[in-house]
């Protein structure tokens, strides 16, 4: 049974999630295949109703075990020397359990994160993260669909963001994507309350 997989020390994600906090959730990777690639950085920054706790926010960079691509580079920024006092694997995953604990997660594209993750906790601890998860460009879709039934959506991140008229941070990094995610899910939960444009 999924449940007797996990260790003692992580009892805490057997329990089923009663507040009302959610966590959006980015990692940075050597690259775009969850089964091979490795995660450069994780970002976890928790949402308390309408509230963004970016004071509260999780950002950890890893060491990798080898060289980084160019092209890596050029679309993270992250350089080796920029990645060697990264934390352990490990030590990063084992931080980012107990921030996570069992709070239900959201992102972007969120399905290529936790398949990631997975492997990484899959591979030290012997689960696959069980949290619960939330698509934003999902909820934007199903918002966009009831606009213009049977239109085109584009759910590239840029133009979510624009359309929702939310500002683009100038640099694209794990905490700055996962803050986006929030205010993509903030802004669409009062849209959907009828509670206006703005936040």
């Amino acid at each position: 049974m999924f449940w007797k997989k996990i260790p003692k020390e992580f009892e805490f994600l057997k329990r089923k999630y009663k507040g009302d906090e959610l966590v959006a959730l980015d990692t940075e990777t050597t690259g775009l295949d969850p089964s091979k690639d490795e995660i450069l950085s994780i970002a976890a920054v928790p949402i308390k109703g309408n509230e963004i706790m970016t004071s509260e926010a999780l950002s950890l960079t890893l060491k990798p075990s080898g060289s980084l691509t160019k092209k890596s580079v050029t679309i993270h920024k992250l350089r080796l020397c920029d990645l060697q006092e990264g934390l352990d694997p490990k030590e990063a995953i084992e931080k980012l359990l107990h921030f996570i604990q069992n709070r239900p997660l959201l992102g972007y594209y969120l399905d290529f994160d936790v398949k990631i993750l997975s492997r990484y906790t899959n591979e030290l601890f012997g689960f696959k993260l069980p949290n619960p998860t939330i698509e934003v460009s999902g909820l934007y879709y199903d918002y966009k669909q009831k606009l213009i039934p049977q239109g085109y959506v584009d759910l590239r991140f840029d133009t979510i963001l624009e359309d929702l008229d939310i500002p683009s941070f100038s640099h694209h990094n794990a905490l700055s994507d996962a803050v986006m995610s929030a205010l993509i899910y903030l802004k669409l939960q009062r849209r959907r309350h009828g509670k206006g444009s703005g936040f």
